[in-house]
C-alpha cells in the first residue's frame, strides 16, 4: 500500500548497506509480485502475494535468454497449450534468485506467428519441483556476491493453464514491461544509494588521511571531486524522485523512468571510480568498501534495460510528444 516514492527510498536505503539484499527485496517486489498484484486472478493474488511479501517463498524473473537480452520481443522460450495445461521449453539466463527461488514470473511465446512479434508473448506464474524444471550453472559475477545468478532449464516443463498470468494469452509483453518500468526507478534508486555509499566513504576518508601535513580534504584537487560528486548524486536522487511520484499519479512513465535510470547509473560509476581514486591505493583492496561499489555499479548500466537501448527508448518518447510535432 505505499508509494513507488517509498519503495525507492527503501531501495535506496539497503542498497547503501548491501546489494544483495537489496536485490532481493527489489526482484521479488518490482519483477515479480507486481505483475501477479497489478494483472493476476484474484485466486493468483491469493495463492502466491501473501508467501512472496512474508519471504515464506523467493522470486524470480524468468526473462533474459542465452541468445538475447534487452530484445525481449524475440525471445526463444514457448508455452504450447495442451488440454488444461501449458508445456515449457527453452531456457533463461542471468536469472536473480534462480538457485535459492521458489516461485517466478516466466515470459514465453505461446504465438509463434504474431506480427509484432512481441504480440505473441505471455506471462505465467511458475514454481519450482517438475523435474521439466531445471537450475543451470550457477554464473561467476563481478560484483553482487551475495546473491546467486543461475540458468533457468525448462524441457517439457508442464504448469497448469490457471498460472497464465491475466485472462487472455498474449498480453504478457506489457505486463512484464510495466514491471520493468517499475524495476527502471528502482535501479536508479538502487544507483543513488550506491553513489551516496561511495561518496560518504570518499568524504570520511578525506578528513583522515593526510598529505602534505594536512588532511586531503583540504586539497582542492580533493574538494573539487567532492563538490561534482555531491551534485550529480543529488541531481541524480531527484530525477528519481521525480519519476517515482509520476509513477504514482498513475499511468506510463517510460521517459521518466528511463531518464532516471540512465542517468543514476552512469553516476553511480562515475563517484564510484571517484570515491576509490580519493581513496589510493587503500581502495583498491578487497578490504575496501569502495573496492565493492566500484564492482556492484556496472550491473546498473546494463541491468533492466541498457543504457544504450535506454537512450533510444527516450528518444522515441521524446519525439512523441505533442509539443515537438511539426
Amino acid at each position: 500500500g505505499m508509494s513507488h516514492v517509498a519503495y525507492g527510498l527503501v531501495c535506496q536505503e539497503l542498497e547503501r548497506c548491501d546489494s544483495g539484499v537489496r536485490s532481493f527485496v527489489s526482484v521479488q517486489g518490482s519483477l515479480v509480485m507486481y505483475p501477479i498484484f497489478a494483472y493476476g486472478s484474484e485466486e493468483q493474488k491469493q495463492q502466491f502475494l501473501p508467501d512472496l511479501a512474508s519471504g515464506r517463498k523467493r522470486g524470480g524473473l524468468a526473462l533474459t535468454e542465452p541468445g538475447g537480452g534487452t530484445d525481449v520481443a524475440n525471445l526463444q522460450t514457448t508455452a504450447d497449450k495442451d488440454g488444461e495445461e501449458y508445456v515449457i521449453n527453452g531456457s533463461k539466463m542471468f536469472i536473480t534468485n534462480a538457485k535459492y527461488g521458489d516461485a517466478f514470473c516466466l515470459l514465453a511465446r505461446t504465438d509463434r506467428s504474431a506480427d509484432p512479434k512481441h504480440r505473441g508473448l505471455s506471462a505465467f506464474v511458475i514454481e519450482k519441483g517438475d523435474p521439466g524444471f531445471k537450475v543451470g550453472r550457477e554464473l561467476n559475477k563481478l560484483g553482487y556476491m551475495g546473491l546467486d545468478t543461475c540458468e533457468l532449464i525448462f524441457e517439457n516443463f508442464r504448469i497448469p493453464a490457471e498460472n497464465l498470468i491475466g485472462s487472455e494469452e498474449n498480453q504478457g509483453f506489457g505486463q512484464v514491461m510495466s514491471g520493468l518500468e517499475t524495476g527502471r526507478i528502482n535501479v536508479a534508486a538502487r544507483a543513488v544509494g550506491v553513489a551516496q555509499a561511495a561518496f560518504e566513504a570518499a568524504i570520511r576518508y578525506s578528513q583522515q588521511r593526510e598529505s602534505f601535513g594536512q588532511p586531503i580534504s583540504q586539497h582542492q584537487a580533493i574538494q573539487t571531486k567532492l563538490a561534482d560528486m555531491a551534485t550529480k548524486i543529488q541531481a541524480a536522487r531527484l530525477l528519481t524522485y521525480d519519476a517515482a511520484r509520476k509513477k504514482d499519479d498513475g499511468g506510463r512513465v517510460d521517459l521518466e523512468s528511463g531518464m532516471a535510470k540512465l542517468f543514476s547509473s552512469e553516476i553511480c560509476q562515475e563517484v564510484a571510480m571517484e570515491a576509490m581514486r580519493i581513496h589510493g591505493g587503500y581502495g583498491y583492496l578487497k578490504e575496501s568498501a569502495v573496492e565493492r561499489y566500484y564492482r556492484d555499479a556496472p550491473l546498473m548500466i546494463i541491468g533492466e534495460g541498457t543504457n544504450e537501448v535506454l537512450r533510444l527508448v527516450i528518444a522515441k518518447q521524446l519525439l512523441r510528444l505533442p509539443e515537438y510535432q511539426l
